[in-house]
């Protein structure tokens, strides 16, 4: 029966619990969970790690593993009740009926087996196509997710594309056999926004080619804004609100919808007048989830003897569409109120240089061997002429996308890599030649790092205390043994840690709060310049807010220089005092955070923007998606670096993007870019991000 066939729900899960069986006790993963998807119509499902979302997918697809059991309700695929069918049926509807993709592209292909042979496996396996018929259909489906020279990517190993051609083929794959229902679970948290926003209208657009249903995993409200009509917020394993984008977005009827909103920086959001309300407590575990509704603990409208009494079931909400609340009192709560303001604080004013960096040039040689192209060695130009400088109390964010050389940088700061040339000043003193195991320990302890995944950064088999009495003793701080522990205790009240904690190890942690030992374990040594390598992007949105407010705050008590590293121009909106753009080694822009957010713009600049989803329906965005992918640092193109991908570039008179590398451009006091425009050109750029009047 194919889709057009079915006028009912394609998706209909009614009421399901899933838990999962350990030697100890069941765990209860998902409860009382129900969502119908239309026909056509593409579903969200929003909600923090571990809130049962991907659960909830892998029960689509029944593979929930050995220890996985649906213990309650139903799901229907096209009226069939899934949980009923045998192995042999199951085997007929997956890949090509209902078809999933997952976050790592890398997952789903097999490194040994040519792009397009995977493609062609399935028409051949679930269609009985020829060969031939399976080659042009695979090769249609490469052209429809716009991979550039389809007949070459079919050739290809998928060790050969990038992480967003990856995941496009995978997405191919999924859309071979023209399904009725789409999973897509986090598809492109791996993914650079401008790749992102590619795939983003790309789904869109094939959804819409085929007529798929779909449901659409993420944390990213931005991104469930710009790709679903209806949406389901989760909480701890339930669905806490479901309706209509819409409805959700702007009427939402439940304090954890509420929460989430407010702990994400949409414009309008500033650092010292209009802070992020972070939420209060952590997330229950499974087996640790509280009586009556989950999110009671940490809900500002609790009611004891009420919100805690029995389960809370779904409540419908009168006059929207399938608008639905679960919370006892949201009737009564005034949703337009205004929040309780967090407490402003005075903006702080930059003191002198404490880093300046001129010139700066870090290359790689890569060895020559037969598969790097023969004899003749390559140059790999990580870094091209760097200059800026950073000042005392002032935060800077460093954005672009993966390969432009953010993280090179850091590294030659830090000491881990020397430059190729240039000058790194610290306090006036340089330190671009000397590896940090010839630094000077107060120079070690003067920049420190913080690293984006708080997981990998801990030693597993040592006290969360223990790691930090570790980083004193190196940083030469205390005088003995309990000077360092009154000092170990301090940092943990700096990082609003209990000090219990010092005695639990770091698995006992949530990732909030290993982020939070990792800041504690930066400032041990009294560090003057921190580099925060997306410190918050592998954290729930809830968490971020708290981690930046800290950040903030250890600012300013310290007079802390901040280096944030960042692709989440969002967040670095909220944050930064100014912003450096890099593109392929090269800085293309650089102002103040007003300057670098409203043209004119770098052209690279502006696709950035276009390319941030923001979790606000007043926002109209201009849609800029660049074709491409970045071009290798062992290759770069000659002239400007980004006019491979450049919408101007025509507007330039001859051929000067292509042949000659623009100077620096001055707009304005203190705002610098890398381009060859006019200042007419430069002048008729509209703004990216506009706010429609209320």
């Amino acid at each position: 029966m194919s889709t057009s066939d079915h006028h009912g729900p394609i998706l209909e899960i009614s009421n399901l619990s899933i838990s999962f069986f350990t030697r100890l006790r069941e765990i209860p993963a998902v409860m009382d969970f129900s969502c119908t998807v239309m026909p056509g119509e593409a579903m969200g499902l929003v909600g923090e790690s571990g809130c049962g979302k991907s659960t909830v997918a892998l029960a689509v697809m029944q593979d929930l593993g050995v220890n996985g059991r649906v213990t309650g309700g139903s799901i229907r695929f096209k009226g069939r009740e899934l949980t009923e069918m045998n192995q042999e049926e199951l085997r007929r509807i997956r890949g090509s009926e209902i078809a999933m993709i997952y976050q790592e592209p890398m997952a789903s292909l097999n490194p040994a087996m040519r792009i397009g042979r995977q493609l062609m496996e399935v028409p051949i396996i679930h269609e009985g196509v020829s060969e031939d018929q399976a080659y042009k259909m695979a090769l249609q489906v490469v052209t429809d997710v716009k991979l550039p020279d389809p007949e070459r990517i079919m050739k290809a190993y998928p060790h050969q594309l990038s992480g967003g051609q990856q995941q496009r083929i995978v997405i191919a794959m999924a859309l071979m056999s023209k399904p009725a229902l789409l999973i897509l679970d986090e598809p492109t948290t791996a993914l650079d926004v401008t790749v992102e926003a590619g795939i983003v209208d790309l789904v869109k657009g094939l959804g819409k080619k085929y007529g798929t249903s779909m449901l659409f995993i993420s944390h990213n409200l931005g991104l469930i804004l710009d790709t679903c009509d209806r949406l389901c917020v989760m909480y701890s394993g339930e669905a806490v609100e479901t309706g209509s984008i819409t409805d959700v977005f702007d009427k939402m009827q439940h304090p954890y919808t509420q929460a989430l909103f407010r702990s994400i920086p949409l414009p309008g959001a500033d650092k010292n007048d209009h802070p992020l309300i972070a939420i209060p407590g952590n997330f229950p575990l499974p087996h640790e989830r509280p009586q009556g509704c989950n999110f009671g603990p940490r809900c500002e409208y609790f009611e004891a003897g009420r919100c805690d009494a029995g389960d809370v079931r779904m409540a419908s909400i009168e006059g929207d569409d399938r608008h639905g609340s679960r919370c006892v009192k949201f009737t009564e709560i005034d949703w337009s109120a205004p929040p309780k303001l967090a407490k402003k604080t005075k903006k702080s004013t930059p003191g002198k240089v404490v880093l300046k960096l001129e010139d700066l040039k870090k290359y790689y040689e890569v060895s020559a061997t037969k598969l790097f192209g023969g004899g003749v060695p390559r140059v790999v130009k990580a870094n091209e002429t760097l200059s800026f400088e950073a000042r005392e109390s002032e935060t800077l964010a460093i954005v672009g996308e993966s390969g432009c050389g953010k993280s090179t940088f850091a590294k030659v700061l830090m000491g881990l890599e020397t430059a190729t040339s240039g000058n790194i000043l610290l306090y006036g003193e340089e330190i671009q030649d000397t590896p940090i195991q010839q630094r000077r320990p107060d120079t070690v302890s003067g920049v420190q790092m913080v690293f984006q995944n708080p997981f990998d950064t801990l030693n597993p088999s040592m006290t969360v205390g223990r790691q930090i009495i570790r980083a004193l003793e190196i940083f030469g701080e205390g005088a003995d043994d309990s000077a360092r522990k009154a000092r170990m205790l301090e940092l943990l009240d700096l990082v609003k840690l209990p000090r219990a904690f010092a005695e639990r190890m770091p698995r006992q942690l949530s990732g909030g709060q290993k982020q939070r030992v990792g800041i504690a374990r930066a400032f041990a040594g009294g560090a003057k310049i921190v580099v925060a390598d997306e410190p918050v992007s592998a954290l729930d949105v809830s968490v971020q807010a708290a981690v930046t407010d800290l950040l903030m705050e250890i600012q300013r008590e310290n007079k802390t220089t901040l280096l944030f590293i960042s692709h989440d121009l969002s967040i670095v909106r909220y944050l930064a005092d100014r912003v450096i753009v890099m593109y392929l080694g090269h800085v293309v822009e650089v102002g103040t955070t007003d300057q670098v957010f409203a043209p004119p713009y770098h052209p690279y600049t502006e696709a950035l923007l276009s390319a941030v989803p923001i979790a606000d329906t007043r926002v109209k965005k201009k849609r800029i998606v660049l074709e491409g992918d970045i071009p290798s640092a062992m290759n770069p193109p000659p002239g400007c670096p980004f006019q491979t991908r450049c919408r101007w570039k025509s507007q330039v008179p001859g051929n000067k993007c292509e042949t000659e590398l623009p100077p620096y451009k001055t707009l304005a006091d203190g705002h610098h870019t890398l381009c060859w425009l006019s200042d007419e050109e430069l002048a008729s750029m509209e703004p990216v991000i506009q706010i429609a009047a209320e």
